[in-house]
This record gives structure tokens, C-alpha cells and sequence, in this order.
């Protein structure tokens, strides 16, 4: 198939084979079954790097944004898939791929004129590391709430008593809860980074700007405010896992506001 015949219905269409797979895997475990599962992702995340190459969507715009992070995610459910096997990975991870990469298709195309590897060497450089440090943080974010999810999934079995070695296998809380940690550690420092340069960068175009009412800068602000909640409460007050979990779930759901929302300043990234 010519590179420039692969659409995003190609991309999706593949993780979503992968996850009907993933969801039979859970009644009817089956070797082959596994094998293959992995193969129809794998040939989305191929797919996938190759679309964001010829299409060249603007990784500033709402599509362009998602379908990276997307991507990231893909490639993190891979990973955990070979690395966890005997764990129902792709029951939580699939779902928010897809979901990405259809939330993205809503968005008008918004093709950019140079590479990415152009942008980082020309005036736009710190325009694109702003854009990257928020896009790496991102995915800090959503492997947070993936996480979190399966904590809450799997403290709710085990509220209820129900036997863990069948069915929907998760990791432990104690795994999922350091899973949690160690993407927001990550997360935080990049979306700071990101924060900051974007805050020059907002000085330099202050032309441009309608006002501190711009949807992406509020919500990148209280996202920062939600992640340092976060730490405080992990490292000061010694929260629960639960309340953490459901703080990340919220950070997940303003992440998305905020990837969604209209930028007055162009070329400052997503």
C-alpha cells in the first residue's frame, strides 16, 4: 500500500481489531489469539509514525496533538503487552488510544508546511520545545490515568472479596500505585519546563494575545496547580490511593479540555 494511502481509519481500525481481541482474550485465553492481538497493534503503531509523516499534521493543532499522544500510548500498551503478559494491559490502555485517535479525526486537518526536525532548527525552535515538553507531559498523564484506573479496579475487587487469579488480571496495588508516582514525577518537571518556555514565549507575542482568558493557558495553569496538588498530597499529607487516583483521573479529563481548546497564539504549540 502507498505511504500516502494510510488514513487515520487505518490507524484506529487496527487498535481496534487489537482491543475486540483483547476483550476475548479475557473469556477465551488463547496463545495464538495473544500473538496476533500484538500483531494488529503493532501494525497501527506502524501505521501510525508513518500517517504523522506524510500527512505532517500540526502537532500545535487539537488533531495533530492527540494523534502523537495517541501514538506514545500505543507504543506504551506494546511495551507492557510483552513485558505483562498474564495482565489485561490492552482492556485499559486500548481504549484511550482509540479514543484519542477518534477525538483527534473530529478536529480539522491542519497540515504542517516543514518537518518536524525542521521546526526544532528554524525561528519556530522554541515554539516546538514548548510544544514537545507539553506533548511528553501529556503522556505522562494519560499513563497516569490509565493507572489509576486499573487501582481503582483492582481495590474495588478486592473491597468486594473476588478472587484475582481469573478473569481480568491486574497488577498489584502496590505496582499500579507506583506506576501512578513515577508517570506523574515525570509528567510534572516537563509540563513546568513546558510552562515556563511558554510564558516567554507569550511575552514575545503579546500582540497576539486576546488577554489571559485563552482557553489553552488556563487550562495549562490550573493542570500545573492539579499536578502540584498532587505531589503534596503524595509526599506532605501521605494521601490515599485513592484520592490520588481519582485527582489523576481529573488532570486526565482537564488535560483533554485543554488539548481541545482554540490557542489565540499561534505557533507556540499545543
Amino acid at each position: 500500500m502507498p505511504l500516502d494511502r494510510i488514513t487515520t481509519f487505518c490507524v484506529g481500525a487496527s487498535y481496534a481489531v487489537a482491543l475486540v481481541l483483547e476483550l476475548v482474550q479475557l473469556f477465551r485465553p488463547r496463545p495464538v489469539q495473544r500473538i496476533v492481538c500484538v500483531g494488529f497493534a503493532g501494525a497501527g503503531l506502524l501505521a501510525h509514525p508513518v500517517y504523522l509523516h506524510v500527512q505532517r499534521p500540526s502537532l500545535a493543532s487539537e488533531g495533530g496533538s492527540l494523534l502523537f499522544i495517541a501514538w506514545m500510548l500505543a507504543v506504551f500498551y506494546v511495551y507492557g503487552s510483552v513485558h505483562h503478559r498474564q495482565v489485561a494491559w490492552g482492556v485499559f490502555v486500548l481504549p484511550v488510544v482509540l479514543g484519542l485517535v477518534v477525538l483527534a479525526v473530529t478536529f480539522p486537518a491542519e497540515s504542517e508546511a516543514t518537518s518536524l526536525l525542521a521546526a526544532f532548527r528554524g525561528e519556530r525552535f522554541w515554539g516546538a520545545v514548548h510544544g514537545g515538553l507539553l506533548l511528553l507531559a501529556a503522556v505522562g498523564v494519560c499513563v497516569g490515568f490509565v493507572a489509576s484506573i486499573m487501582y481503582l479496579m483492582q481495590a474495588r475487587r478486592l473491597k468486594l472479596k473476588q478472587p484475582l487469579g481469573r478473569g481480568l488480571r491486574l497488577l498489584s496495588l502496590e505496582r499500579l500505585e507506583e506506576m501512578n508516582r513515577r508517570a506523574i514525577n515525570l509528567a510534572f518537571p516537563l509540563l513546568t519546563a513546558g510552562v515556563l518556555v511558554g510564558i516567554v514565549l507569550l511575552i514575545q507575542k503579546a500582540d497576539e494575545l486576546q488577554g489571559l482568558t485563552d482557553p489553552k493557558i488556563i487550562g495549562s495553569a490550573v493542570l500545573w496547580l492539579v499536578f502540584a496538588l498532587l505531589l503534596y498530597l503524595r509526599y506532605g499529607a501521605h494521601a490515599s490511593g485513592r484520592r490520588l487516583a481519582l485527582l489523576t483521573i481529573m488532570a486526565f479529563v482537564l488535560l483533554l479540555v485543554t488539548l481541545t481548546s482554540a490557542h489565540t497564539v499561534q505557533g507556540g504549540g499545543p
